[in-house]
């Protein structure tokens, strides 16, 4: 087991966590742990862009009124204020670290590069790479992470459990590498990326999205989640059971892309003013209304109208990738159905990405910052990723060095890797993203609530007949999700209206004076069950 010890420990590679390694890496030792798969996470994968008000006839009060709007009454507004103030300076630092976005060509252009428009935004403010802003933002700053002395990275090891001291201050992780050997890694800060928990579904946008291990590790140490029950899905991801996720960019209704029902009918305008242009929990449920009254499974996505040579500039990735899977985009309207996308809730932080576990910091999806709400708009995802990147390092950088000890509490030893039946715990998660695909989704229910918290708990149960001290590391990683699933349920439960991202049959109606959702293991105790541990 090795113990190496960095100033700062950051747990995920992605757009927020190699924004966070390249700010402080010139003054603090870095470990960046960022498997293998974190090049199929949400961030490489995002198309459609970034939003910040960059074009001089838009304004920072418009854009943090859109985003109250579409947060639907569940909104920090400092938070909302201080993440669009931030926008652009963050967007300039990705361009002046070389990230390739698209420019405007036209010679009257108010701004040097292309900003289109998406659902919820009521002005061009969309900074783009194309169709591929993720994976353009991540190639260029995992370039420049590569090539830094000063950062350490770990793509061996999946991280298990974060390490406490006996006053609760966080003291780093531990993890297996791929020959199931465990190593401890010591920090004087500790920063969770990990993303959000798409992964508790069935149909996602991203080949391999995370299931909220790093919610349920921060838990564990005592971090208050917040907004669990807030899971916004996708209006349009590529409709092909037999293949992999592949999300269609909101840009491309931006750009005028229209949908239609088995019917050929557009049916967006007869819902909502803004038609194909609603927030996405609005887009959502129409989409999902129309599915159940047909039987083909999806709706589609035309964009035949714009013109071929329109579809090859502004969506070549999407193009491409409908045509290797048999579709033709410029001559055939794109079967899509809404799939779980994002995270609004997650480990409550303030603007520094502090929790409320000393030395433990989380940024990007698997953070609560408040800006969200009860529904994200499009493309400020990258943007929270890129604002409280930077507000966090900023903050590590004026902290005093720590002396972290090698001890750690017994009850975070982890036990030697039992021999399971691995096949079998991949049929219980399967499970349990059919339950919750089926009960927790976009419109939810009591009664379908009861029925996911049951199953849930059964999974449990047999994970436990499985490997009784939940020894293994695929247990110990499925136990983690069983359990942000339960809390996810729990706090669905205790919302008694529909709000945002959260539909119920059984409380249609929005409350006066709602507030934010609040859960920590401590407080949901006597509803799940302890996980053994050696």
């Amino acid at each position: 087991m090795s113990t190496p010890t960095s100033d700062v420990l950051i747990i995920g590679g992605g757009v927020a966590g190699l924004s966070l390694a390249l700010e402080v890496a010139n003054h603090l030792s870095v470990t960046l742990v960022r498997p293998a798969l974190e090049d199929n996470g949400a961030s490489r994968w995002a198309q459609g862009g970034i939003a910040a008000v960059l074009s001089p006839d838009d304004d920072m009060e418009a854009h943090i009124r859109d985003t109250l709007v579409a947060g639907d009454g569940l909104c920090d507004i400092e938070a909302v204020r201080y993440t669009v103030n931030h926008g652009p300076a963050a967007i300039q630092w990705l361009i002046e670290n070389g990230v390739p976005f698209t420019p405007d060509t036209d010679p009257v252009a108010r701004y040097p590069y292309h900003l289109t428009r998406e659902g919820g935004h009521n002005a061009r403010r969309i900074i783009h790479a194309d169709d591929a802003t993720g994976r353009a933002v991540i190639d260029t700053l995992l370039g420049k992470v590569n090539a830094h002395s000063n950062i350490t990275q770990r793509n061996d090891l999946t991280i298990l459990n974060l390490l406490s001291d006996a006053a609760g201050r966080c003291l780093g992780a531990q993890g297996v590498d791929t020959q199931q050997h465990y190593h401890t890694l010591l920090a004087s800060h500790t920063v969770l990326a990990t993303g959000g928990a798409s992964g508790l579904y069935r149909h996602t946008t991203t080949p391999s999205p995370s299931s909220g291990e790093g919610m349920i590790m921060a838990a564990e140490l005592g971090a208050t989640l917040m907004n669990l029950e807030f899971q916004q899905f996708h209006p349009t991801c590529l409709y092909d059971p037999e293949g992999p996720a592949f999300l269609i960019s909101e840009a491309v209704r931006g750009e005028g892309g229209y949908l239609l029902n088995d019917a050929g009918h557009r049916f967006m305008p007869d819902i909502d003013p803004r038609a194909e242009l609603a927030p996405r929990d609005v887009v959502a449920r129409a989409i999902d209304t129309q599915i159940q009254q047909s039987s083909q499974g999806h709706v589609w996505l035309d964009i035949r109208h714009l013109g071929e040579a329109s579809i090859r500039h502004h969506f070549p990735t999407i193009l491409a990738h409908c045509t290797s899977r048999g579709i033709d985009i410029v001559h055939q309207p794109i079967p899509v159905v809404p799939a779980a996308h994002y995270s609004c809730g997650g480990i409550a932080t303030d603007h520094r990405g502090a929790t409320d576990v000393a030395n433990l910091y989380a940024i990007g999806e698997t953070a609560y910052t408040g800006l969200h709400g009860a529904n994200r708009m499009a493309s400020n995802s990258l943007l929270e990723c890129l604002v409280y990147a930077r507000s966090c390092a900023q903050y590590l950088l004026t902290q005093p060095r720590i002396q972290t000890r090698s001890r750690q509490s017994p009850l975070q030893r982890l036990h030697p890797p039992s021999q399971v039946d691995t096949q079998m715990l991949t049929q219980l998660r399967n499970t349990m993203r059919s339950v919750m695909s089926q009960h927790v989704s976009i419109v939810r229910s009591n009664q379908g609530l009861a029925a996911a918290y049951k199953t849930l708990k059964s999974i449990k149960e047999q994970l436990q007949n499985i490997d009784r001290e939940c020894a293994h590391p695929e247990s110990i990683r499925l136990w983690q999700a069983v359990s942000l699933a339960q809390l996810t349920v729990l706090a669905a439960s205790q919302r008694h209206e529909s709000r945002g991202l959260h539909y119920t049959i059984d409380w249609p109606g929005t409350q006066d004076n709602a507030r934010a959702s609040k859960l920590s293991l401590k407080d949901a105790a006597d509803k799940l069950a302890p996980r053994t541990m050696a």
